[in-house]
């Protein structure tokens, strides 16, 4: 049997080009080699407050995203989060394991938390173990993650030992995936950042996967650079770095090809070519994006939610009987 992979995104803000190059693309190309399961993590999304409707409709953009990137539906499993309660469930029994201290030590509930202060909400407390069971139910090897989520893959692992040990072998203990190129693509505005949708004051530093192509050349032309003038792959000048890294990812070209064919250039004309290079590549995918209807959608999410449940129903089932969740005979 295939190994199987597990990961899944959140259904708020703007899908990035960070995102596609740091995760989904690397998603479509996983999904030939494991068993793969993609959700849209609707229920993590709650953990600060959502317009509803919005919510609604970000969920079915997601989805649409993903099936546009190339997580082709009759390969992997894609579907809604909160269309399989066994997501919900088996986090609290996790919960009944997990350590507080353990939650305490989470740096990105610790930065939210500063950031919401006395309106911090348990669920955002509780994100890391919805996390574990997202992961633990399907029985997951391998799950790809950003070098920001590692803490919390950490934490699933330790939290699945865990159970194993007190109550039977019930788990499997993932391990986690993080690609040596293009995990951490950085904002155009700054650098030192992540390319991040979560961050408000970044939008002039995200290349949104659905902007025009006039978006995109403002955002490249005014991205920012190093001090110097020659264009070369150095992590020295993350600026500069960060915009061939783009570049290397979307041309596919080899880093001393793209070295040659800017020897001599300005950041100009690398901040242009770059631009051209990114609408061209995103022209298919948002056709791709436009032309997928409603019920076909729902169909796809409907055979996904199916086919998830029966897989975290099982694991469920097992977990409740290992710590004797059994329902009295009559």
């Amino acid at each position: 049997m295939r190994k199987r992979i597990f990961s899944g995104a959140q259904p708020t803000g703007n899908v990035h080009l960070g995102n596609y190059l740091g995760a989904l693309r690397n998603w479509v190309a996983l999904q030939n080699e494991y068993e793969s399961f993609f959700c849209i993590v609707n229920l993590h999304a709650i953990t600060v407050a959502q317009e509803p409707k919005v919510l609604a409709a970000k969920t079915r953009e997601l989805a649409r995203i993903y099936l546009s990137v190339g997580i082709d539906p009759d390969i992997s499993t894609i579907f809604v989060q909160s269309d399989v309660g066994a997501h919900a469930e088996l986090t609290w029994l996790l919960n009944c394991v997990t350590r507080m201290s353990e939650l305490e030590r989470m740096t990105q509930f610790k930065d939210k938390a500063r950031k919401q202060q006395e309106n911090v909400g348990v669920g955002l407390f509780d994100y890391p173990v919805l996390m574990a069971a997202d992961i633990l139910l399907y029985q997951t090897d391998l799950v790809p993650v950003g070098e920001d989520q590692k803490q919390h893959l950490e934490l699933t692992r330790d939290v699945a030992i865990r159970f194993n040990r007190d109550y039977g072998e019930t788990f499997r203990v993932p391990e986690p995936f993080i690609p040596k190129v293009g995990a951490r693509i950085m904002s155009l505005a700054d650098p030192a950042k992540k390319m991040s949708k979560s961050d408000e004051e970044s939008e002039a530093g995200c290349v949104m996967l659905m902007d025009n192509a006039d978006a995109i050349h403002r955002k490249f032309k005014r991205a920012v650079t190093d001090s110097g003038n020659e264009i070369r792959f150095d992590a020295a000048r993350p600026a500069v770095n960060n915009l061939l890294t783009i570049y290397h990812l979307l041309t596919e070209k080899s880093p001393d090809d793209i070295e040659q064919h800017f020897n001599g250039k300005g950041y100009a004309q690398l901040k242009d070519q770059l631009a051209e290079a990114t609408i061209e590549f995103l022209k298919p995918f948002q056709g791709r994006v436009r032309a997928i209807d409603d019920a076909k959608l729902d169909d796809i999410l409907t055979h996904g939610a199916e086919r998830a449940a029966a897989i975290a129903e099982t694991t469920l089932s097992k977990a409740k009987a290992n710590m004797g969740l059994v329902s009295a005979k009559v």
